[in-house]
């Protein structure tokens, strides 16, 4: 029997719509660990993008700051993180209670800009990745290869695809046809989430195609202009690529 005291999962918004910005929403549950809503544009940390930031607007005009979201303990269940010193706000959210969630879009479209450009990284850089991290402030991806790579000549690489303003778009597919193209996924430290049957495909026009919940501009040109700051060798077989933003 389903236990009484589980809360549902919470319809993520951002999976399609990664432009969204705002939602109304309401409280399923409020605990230690922050807040549970129905439904949420904020992103939790997973895929080595990091958790979106921002704030809960409550019905009565008082302002809940959000300092991080992270995926909970339950399948779907998305944890909303309060900042420090907020516990007399947080004792007045109770089931039920309306609300809008209006995310940090400033900061959000960074993780957008910055996880779009490591898919034209990987189509720059054949090679299983087994190491992600995409912040507001930069990028890296760890590389499984023991080859030297060129920062002027990766940067100029990227340089070219943001210019060519190549369509990104995602779909999804049955983990059948997944486990049929086991060639699409790249990552050897992060797998596709499965359970729910499907699994959620990021493609750039004719460049690179591979499972990825992250949240992504809808045009190469959106990204701007990127640069390799940093190669280093982690080890026999990783080569780190850090990229910036060179505005």
């Amino acid at each position: 029997m389903p236990d009484p005291t589980s809360t549902p999962p919470t319809e993520e918004l951002f999976r399609e719509h990664s432009r969204l910005r705002e939602c109304s929403a309401r409280v399923l549950a409020v605990d230690a660990r922050g807040v549970r809503l129905d439904r949420t544009v904020f992103y939790p940390q997973g895929g080595g993008q990091a958790g979106d930031r921002g704030e809960l607007l409550l019905a009565d005009g008082a302002t809940l700051v959000i300092a991080d979201t992270r995926k909970g303990d339950a399948p779907g269940e998305i944890v909303h993180v309060a900042a420090a010193g907020q516990e007399t706000l947080l004792a007045r959210l109770a089931p039920g209670a309306a609300l809008s969630a209006r995310i940090d879009w400033t900061r959000r479209h960074r993780h957008m800009r910055f996880h779009t450009a490591t898919h034209l990284l990987c189509a720059l850089v054949p090679h299983p990745v087994d190491g992600c991290s995409i912040t507001a402030d930069y990028a890296r991806l760890d590389f499984h290869m023991n080859e030297p790579l060129d920062k002027v000549a990766l940067t100029a690489g990227l340089a070219g695809l943001v210019a060519r303003s190549l369509a990104v778009s995602q779909r999804w597919i049955t983990d059948a046809e997944l486990d049929a193209n086991p060639g699409l996924v790249r990552s050897m430290s992060v797998q596709p989430p499965r359970g729910s049957g499907r699994v959620r495909l990021l493609e750039v026009e004719g460049v690179d195609l591979q499972p990825c919940g992250g949240t992504h501009v809808a045009n190469t040109a959106e990204i701007g202009a990127v640069v390799v700051t940093k190669i280093e060798k982690k080890s026999a077989m990783t080569r780190r690529v850090v990229l910036g933003f060179a505005d």
